[in-house]
């Protein structure tokens, strides 16, 4: 493996070179191997949003009788953090620019800390929704700055590679994170939940403190310093290759999200598969999406990051196109409808590792900025794609369908159409 990354760098024009995990690192020479140490350390700081969201939803119905709550006001627990990991990750990422990886993410993570141990302690729903939006603010901080050091310390090509890994770490935490919040629950009750999210606050912040280094250039502080952080939002998203792999990473990952929320609703409600059964379904798909991550890294041995995103968009449209007339024509039945929704989620693993990749290598001294835009868009893209679901929701699998095709149709477009041409004087990174 060690060879194959070497023999990438070398053809990418930057030599690769053995150094100790934790020696200083220059974002104009990025390393060519990543030590599976940093590649655990930057999954677990991608896992906040997951663990916070996934362990707790076993709780909500147990929460809202305790709190003499509402199930609406239950739901705006979920809704509050939502909304302050999408519009959180906007402050952190020039942050991260200006004043380095480290004390961002060590900001937040301390505030994710207290805001859950408030959470554990809320004596009503409205402090608990309060907290939920002030601990998705500090959760978002370690998700934006670990993108940004993966650009600082690898090229386009092995960014996609580590990408792909933090894939399989964080991976985890969806399938793991419902069980473990279903035995918290049963043991001590929701509020155990909470205190045990700020636990995995205490240690991930910990690891960063002792073992994450910085990896922000001097370069990127000057320019950071230079100019306000609307105005590096507005340069990156002038650039045409930029805005075409941010769109079709979001794109994509609307895919991802209107599946999530309507993923109850069509296999117990439509396809009637007993409830108890669901948690089956729902990890294969994620087992899935998981394993395409892992071949994506594979292909990139052999082929460009943009040669796989080529490749992939293209496949998952025609399955999407496939998708809908399944669901239009009911042929194959349950089966057929989700081996082909099965295919459609799993191009995800292909998708999001190259996207994020391309997008952070287009302009090196603005990652901090350039993957909070990246993480805003996607969750504000899967917010607008779960509504537009609702609003067509007819009892059949169609609106799902529909939602899948039209998503990936935009995709594909801002690939073919924006990101991925040359314009005169660019190279590949």
């Amino acid at each position: 493996m060690r060879e194959a990354l070497s023999s990438s760098a070398r053809r990418q024009g930057c030599p690769a070179r053995e150094r100790p995990y934790g020696a200083p690192v220059s974002a104009h020479k990025p390393d060519a191997h990543a030590p599976w140490s940093l590649v655990v350390l930057l999954g677990a700081m991608t896992a906040f949003a997951s663990m916070s969201i996934d362990m707790y939803l076993p709780s909500l119905p147990s929460m809202v009788r305790e709190l003499h709550a509402t199930p609406e006001a239950g739901q705006a627990t979920l809704a509050a953090f939502l909304f302050g990991i999408a519009f959180g990750q906007l402050f952190y990422g020039p942050a991260s620019d200006r004043f380095g990886r480290r004390a961002p993410a060590i900001l937040g993570i301390s505030v994710y800390i207290v805001a859950s141990l408030v959470c554990a302690v809320a004596p009503d729903i409205r402090i608990l929704v309060a907290a939920r939006l002030l601990q998705a603010l500090g959760g978002c901080a370690s998700i934006v700055v670990s993108r940004a050091v993966v650009r600082d310390r690898f090229h386009q090509q092995d960014s996609a590679r580590v990408f792909s890994l933090l894939t399989l770490v964080m991976g985890i935490s969806p399938i793991l994170a419902p069980l473990c919040g279903g035995l918290l629950l049963s043991f001590g009750g929701w509020r155990a939940i909470f205190f045990s999210l700020a636990l995995f606050g205490v240690a991930v912040g910990l690891a960063v403190v002792l073992f994450l280094v910085e990896s922000r250039s001097a370069e990127t502080a000057e320019r950071a310093r230079s100019e306000h952080p609307i105005q590096a939002y507005f340069g990156l998203i002038a650039h045409p290759r930029f805005l075409g792999y941010l769109l079709a990473g979001a794109l994509n990952g609307a895919c991802l999200f209107a599946y999530i929320s309507a993923s109850p609703e069509l296999i117990i409600g439509m396809f009637k598969v007993p409830p108890e059964r669901f948690g089956l379904f729902f990890g294969f798909n994620a087992a899935g999406l998981i394993g395409a991550s892992q071949l994506n890294r594979l292909f990139l041995r052999r082929h460009s990051s943009d040669k796989v995103l080529a490749v992939a968009a293209l496949t998952s449209l025609g399955f999407a196109a496939l998708l809908v007339v399944l669901a239009t024509t009911s042929f194959l039945g349950m089966w057929g409808f989700l081996g082909a929704l099965f295919a459609v989620l799993a191009s995800f693993g292909f998708m999001q590792a190259n996207t994020f990749a391309g997008a952070l290598s287009i302009d090196p001294h603005r990652a901090g900025s350039a993957s909070a835009l990246l993480g805003s868009s996607a969750f504000a893209s899967g917010a607008l794609a779960a509504a537009v679901l609702g609003a067509l929701h007819d009892g059949t699998p169609r609106p799902l369908a529909w939602v899948m095709l039209g998503s990936l149709a935009g995709c594909a477009s801002a690939l073919f159409l924006l990101a991925l041409p040359r314009r005169p004087g660019e190279h590949a990174a």
